[in-house]
C-alpha cells in the first residue's frame, strides 16, 4: 500500500510540477509574448498561482466525498483529472496561433489540475497512514511525502532530458510539450496501481459501522476549528520556501543570474534528491521523537538559513548554488516528512480526509499559491534577492508560531472509528 501511494502521488506531482517548470522557462514567450520579459514571468507565476487558489474547492469537494465514499475511489478520481488536464496543456495552442483564447484555456486547465491536487494529497496521505501499524505512522506517511520531490524530480528530468536533446528554437516551437504528453502514459500506470489498492481499513469500518459524517466539512470547522487553523499556517512557510526552491529559482538563475537552464536544472534535482532523503529520515524520526519536535527543527532551519540561501545563490558558483539548496532542503524534509501523520492525528475518522484536505490546500494556497510571483515582483522592485530572503523569514516565522501551538502528543487514535 505505502509503495503505491508513493508511486501515485510521484505521477500526480510530475503532472503538477511540468506545469511550474514550464512557467519559469518557457510560458512566458509562448503565452504572454506582448509583455516584456519580466511581465511576461509576472503574468506566467500569477496563472501557477491561480492553480492554488482552486485547491481548497479541490478539498472541499474530494474531502466530503473521500468521507462518505471512500478514499480510494477519489484517488482514482483525482490522478484521471490531473492526467487530462495536464496532457490538454499539451495541446494547447500558443497566442501566437490563438490569441488571447491561448492563456485563458491555460488558465482553465490550470483550474482544473488545482482542484485535483487540493484533494489528492489527502487521500494518498490518509491510504498510507491508514494502513500503518501503530508506531510506524510517520514511516508510512512519507510514501504519500516522497511523491511530492519524487514527481520534481522527475520533471526536472524529463524537462532536462528534452531541453538538452533539442536546439533551443525547437524546444521553444514543440519540444516544451513532450513532457506534458507524456502524462497520458504515466496516469496509466497509476490507475492500474490506484485501482489495485485496498481501501482504508479506517474507511472500512467507518463505513460497516455507519458512522459517516454527512457534512464533513462542516463539522470539522465546527469541531476542530484551532487544528484546521493551525496546520494550515505550519505549511505555509514549507510550500512557499518550496515554491521559491523549485519554481523561482530556475527564472532567478535563468533571467537575473543569467546561468544556463542546464545548470539551474541540475542545481534543482540535486536539492530535490536530499528533499526526497530528507523527508523519509525526519518521518521515521518523527516516529521515535514525535512529530511536534521535528517539525520544529524543521521549521527554525528554513527560518536561519533563507538569508544564507540567497547569500550562496547569488555568487553563481554552481557548488555554492548546490550547498544552497541542498540546507534547505533538509529544513524542507523536516517540514514535510512527518507531514502525513501530524495531520491525520489532528482529526477524527469521520471528518479527516476533510480537515486534512483542507488545511493542506489552505496552507498551499496562502503559501506557495502566488510566492513565485511575489518573489518575482519584490526581485524587479527592489533589485536584490535580499527582499525575497526576508520575505522567505516571514512566512518561516509564522509558521513556526504555529508549529509550536500544536499539542505534545496526538490529540486523536488514528484507527478509532
Amino acid at each position: 500500500m505505502a509503495l503505491a501511494s508513493a508511486v501515485g502521488t510521484t505521477i500526480e506531482w510530475y503532472d503538477y510540477f511540468i506545469y511550474s517548470t514550464a512557467t519559469a522557462l518557457v510560458f512566458n514567450k509562448l503565452f504572454f509574448p506582448s509583455l516584456s520579459p519580466a511581465a511576461g514571468t509576472l503574468a506566467g507565476f500569477a496563472t501557477l498561482g491561480v492553480g492554488f487558489v482552486a485547491r481548497p474547492l479541490g478539498g472541499i469537494i474530494w474531502g466530503h466525498f473521500g468521507d462518505r465514499v471512500g478514499r480510494k475511489a477519489m484517488l482514482v478520481a483525482s490522478l484521471l483529472l490531473m492526467g487530462l488536464a495536464t496532457a490538454g496543456v499539451g495541446v494547447l495552442p500558443t497566442f501566437e496561433q490563438a490569441g488571447v483564447a491561448a492563456p485563458v484555456l491555460l488558465v482553465v486547465l490550470r483550474v482544473l489540475q488545482g482542484i485535483s491536487a487540493g484533494g489528492e494529497w489527502g487521500g494518498a496521505a490518509l491510504m498510507a497512514v491508514e494502513h500503518a501499524p501503530e508506531g510506524s505512522r510517520g514511516r508510512y506517511g512519507s510514501f504519500s511525502q516522497i511523491g511530492v520531490p519524487a514527481g520534481l524530480i522527475l520533471a526536472q528530468l524529463v524537462f532536462f532530458a528534452v531541453n538538452s536533446s533539442l536546439a533551443p528554437d525547437t524546444f521553444r516551437s514543440w519540444g516544451w510539450r513532450v513532457p506534458f504528453l507524456i502524462s497520458l502514459v504515466l496516469v496509466g500506470v497509476g490507475l492500474v496501481i490506484r485501482l489495485r489498492v485496498e481501501e482504508s481499513p479506517v474507511f472500512a469500518r467507518l463505513r460497516s459501522n455507519d458512522t459517516r459524517s454527512r457534512l464533513p466539512i462542516v463539522e470539522v470547522l465546527r469541531a476542530r476549528p484551532w487544528q484546521v487553523v493551525t496546520a494550515a499556517v505550519s505549511f505555509i512557510a514549507n510550500t512557499a520556501i518550496g515554491y521559491i526552491f523549485f519554481a523561482y529559482l530556475l527564472s532567478y538563475g535563468t533571467a537575473v543570474l543569467k546561468l544556463s537552464s542546464t545548470t539551474m536544472l541540475v542545481v534543482v534535482i540535486v536539492g530535490s534528491v536530499v528533499w526526497l532523503v530528507s523527508i523519509v529520515a525526519a518521518a521515521t524520526w518523527s516516529d521515535t521523537a514525535g512529530r511536534k519536535p521535528v517539525y520544529l527543527a524543521g521549521s527554525v532551519l528554513l527560518v536561519v538559513w533563507s538569508i544564507p540561501f540567497f547569500l550562496l545563490v547569488d555568487t553563481r558558483q554552481p557548488w555554492l548554488l548546490v550547498v544552497a539548496v541542498v540546507v534547505l532542503n533538509v529544513g524542507l524534509g523536516a517540514t514535510y516528512g512527518p507531514q502525513s501523520a501530524l495531520f491525520a492525528e489532528l482529526f477524527e475518522p469521520r471528518f479527516r480526509y476533510s480537515g486534512s484536505s483542507f488545511a493542506y490546500a489552505v496552507g498551499a494556497v496562502l503559501g506557495g499559491g502566488f510566492a513565485p510571483l511575489i518573489a518575482t515582483a519584490l526581485q524587479s522592485a527592489t533589485g536584490t534577492s535580499l527582499s525575497v530572503a526576508l520575505y522567505m523569514v516571514g512566512v518561516g516565522v509564522l509558521s513556526l508560531l504555529a508549529v509550536l501551538a500544536f499539542p505534545g502528543k496526538p490529540p486523536v487514535t488514528v484507527r478509532a472509528g
